[in-house]
Parts: C-alpha cells; sequence; structure tokens
C-alpha cells in the first residue's frame, strides 16, 4: 500500500538511491494558492546535510511541481511532483549486499518479495518521507485558511526530556536551534549528547510532541476512522517510529476519573474545558480543545561500528555500516511528524463536509 488519506490521499514512488522521490495528491481542493518557497521551506527542514547531527548526505532536495497547479493556485486535479536524487552513494553499501542488518527491514523485505534493494534501504529509506513533507506543506496551506495549525518539536532524547507540557513553552522557537526542541539549555544538552553518541559510532532515540491548534468540533468517526485512531496510525507509519500517545496518554493511567475528567464550561459564549487531559478528542472526535500527541523514536539502526548478523545464507558474519547516517533521526522526524498530522486534519474536514446537505 503506496497511498494514504481517504479524500485527502498521498500515494509515493520512489527508492533512497534510484533516480527520486516523488508522489501524486489528490483531493486538495481547487483555488488555493500555493507558496512554492513554502514547499521547499518544509522539504529544507527535513532534507540530510542541514546540520551537525544529522547525515552528512548532501541533497538540494529541489521540489518540482508537475501538475495541478495554475498561475499559482490549484486546480482541484491531481498534483504530481518530484525530487530528484544527486548524492547516491551506492558503493558504500555494496558490504550489506548479502547481510541482513540488525532491525533493519532486510531480512522482511527479502522474505516477502524475494529480494530487495539494499542501496540506502530501497522503499524503506526515510528517504520516501520527502513525499509526505511536500502533501504535507500543501495541507498545512489548506489548513491556515481555516485558522488550524499545526508544529511538532522535540521533546526527549534518550534520557533528556522538555519538562512540562506545550503550553509551557513558546513553540515559535522551535526552529531556534538545530535539534528543534523550543527551550535553549535543553537543547543544548540534547546537541551535547547527540554529538557524543556520533562521535561513538552509535545512535540515539527520543520522543516529538506534536500540537495542532484551531481544530472545529466534529472531526473524527464514531467507531473506525476515529480521530486520534488515524493520527496513530499516521504517525506509526513514519520510519522508526516505536509508538504513539495523545492527550495524558499512558501517564493518566495513575489517576482516578475524578482527577481525568475534563470538566465542560462556557468561555466567552463558547463551550469550553477547565483541562484538557483528553487531548482535544473524545468518542474518536475533535472537541475543539488543542490536540497533543507524542510520537516515540527508536534509536537508528544504522551503527557505524562492527555488529554481528547473519548472510542470506545464514552464516554468522561482522559488518560494519559506511557511507552517511543520522545518529538520531528526531531534527529532521519533526517535519515529517507536522506533515502526517496536517494531512490527517485536512481529510477528516474534507470528510466532515459531506455529513450535511
Amino acid at each position: 500500500m503506496n497511498s494514504f488519506g481517504n479524500i485527502f490521499r498521498l500515494t509515493t514512488f520512489g527508492e533512497s538511491h534510484g533516480k527520486g522521490v516523488g508522489g501524486v495528491v489528490d483531493g486538495m481542493p481547487a483555488g488555493i494558492e500555493i507558496d512554492t518557497a513554502y514547499i521547499q521551506q518544509e522539504l529544507d527542514r527535513r532534507r540530510p546535510g542541514q546540520s551537525s547531527i544529522v547525515t552528512a548526505r548532501k541533497e538540494s532536495d529541489r521540489v518540482e511541481i508537475l501538475s495541478g497547479v495554475f498561475e499559482g493556485r490549484t486546480t482541484g486535479t491531481p498534483i504530481g511532483f518530484v525530487v530528484y536524487n544527486q548524492d547516491q552513494h551506492s558503493s558504500d553499501y555494496d558490504n550489506l549486499r548479502t547481510c541482513y542488518r540488525p532491525s533493519h527491514a532486510d531480512y522482511t523485505y527479502t522474505m516477502k518479495y524475494g529480494l530487495r534493494d539494499h542501496r540506502g534501504g530501497g522503499r524503506s529509506s526515510a528517504r520516501e518521507t520527502i513525499s509526505r513533507c511536500v502533501a504535507g506543506a500543501l495541507a498545512k496551506t489548506a489548513l491556515a485558511r481555516l485558522g488550524i495549525r499545526v508544529c511538532a518539536y522535540t521533546s526527549q532524547v534518550g534520557p533528556i526530556a522538555l519538562p512540562g507540557c506545550y503550553t509551557d513553552y513558546d513553540l515559535s522557537r522551535i526552529d531556534d536551534n538545530i535539534v528543534r526542541c523550543p527551550d535553549a539549555e535543553t537543547a543544548r544538552r540534547m546537541i551535547d549528547l547527540i554529538s557524543a553518541v556520533k562521535a561513538d559510532g552509535d545512535t540515539i532515540g527520543g520522543v516529538i510532541t506534536g500540537v495542532v491548534q484551531g481544530v472545529p468540533v466534529g472531526l473524527g468517526e464514531p467507531v473506525f476512522n476515529k480521530l486520534h485512531a488515524d493520527l496513530g496510525a499516521a504517525m506509526l507509519g513514519i520510519n522508526a517510529v516505536k509508538g504513539f500517545e495523545y492527550g495524558m496518554g499512558f501517564e493518566g493511567v495513575q489517576y482516578r476519573g475524578s482527577q481525568m475528567n475534563d470538566t465542560f464550561v462556557v468561555r466567552d459564549g463558547r463551550v469550553s474545558t477547565t483541562t484538557n487531559h483528553s487531548g482535544g478528542i473524545q468518542g474518536g472526535i475533535s472537541n475543539g480543545q488543542d490536540i497533543y500527541f507524542r510520537v516515540a523514536f527508536k534509536p537508528v539502526a544504522t551503527l557505524l561500528r562492527d555488529v554481528e548478523t547473519i548472510d542470506r545464507d545464514g552464516n554468522s558474519v561482522v559488518v560494519k555500516a559506511r557511507g552517511r547516517h543520522d545518529p538520531c533521526v528526531l531534527p529532521r522526524a519533526v517535519p515529517v511528524v507536522e506533515a502526517m498530522a496536517a494531512m490527517v486534519v485536512l481529510d477528516h474536514y474534507l470528510m466532515n463536509k459531506t455529513k450535511h446537505l
């Protein structure tokens, strides 16, 4: 399955070391002004080589819009786009052609398809997320017209966690540092940790927090396609993601219902709640409060050190990865989390429009 979404729908194609990656977006409303510089800005936030704590692969990741936009506005027809690969070092992966790297998709892809593209992981590479960032930029552009804002930030790297809640921080400062954490001191500690891990040829994981503000009441389906379920599916479909929670999530299990219930009140003539433990979603449907969630990313599986594994014949071997790899995916994954959240919310907004005549 290479497509995501219902009405707002993205289909992606391409491999890490192929000619390029791209996609087709269907269901984008017509007449929306498109800022190609903004789309490129979102890709630049994801691209490799942007700082000392990410992979050094040098890609400009320039997007080329092929269809669906005329005189700067969407036409309502499919939006096709492509980003060409320019800096592949495929020979770096020659020693991995017959080996199964631990915790990678090498073994499962081979068992499923009978073969695999060993160059940079092929289709399993996170380079596929370029297409998600393009579609996410389109979705965020449409959502901005509705007063809906989507953002995400690095809230934990290894044991270093940002204290408190998203409301404690100025979210406009997320991109002020290379780790994309809105608190400068915590960001410095995170960067130091990632740098130390990188120097050791190792990797480390962490958590990205997402926030969606300005969501109207009523998005989401009552049984299947609940809003939080679709958000969870979107996040769990991102490379290296191992967990998703929204609202109070797992922390909420230690409290009683009397402590967790969000009491309804009327503020300025509108229904609101005194707290937001539910994370803006109740019964699978948005209640008008901020939606917030957390996404757990595992440490990158590729280590720049000797690792034990087996080859396709079952022989024990020792391999060492070569080339350019991320010691921590979080800084580059922030725009991907935003993109997936934006696509889900826009898709549900468009589905909700069909509920009334």
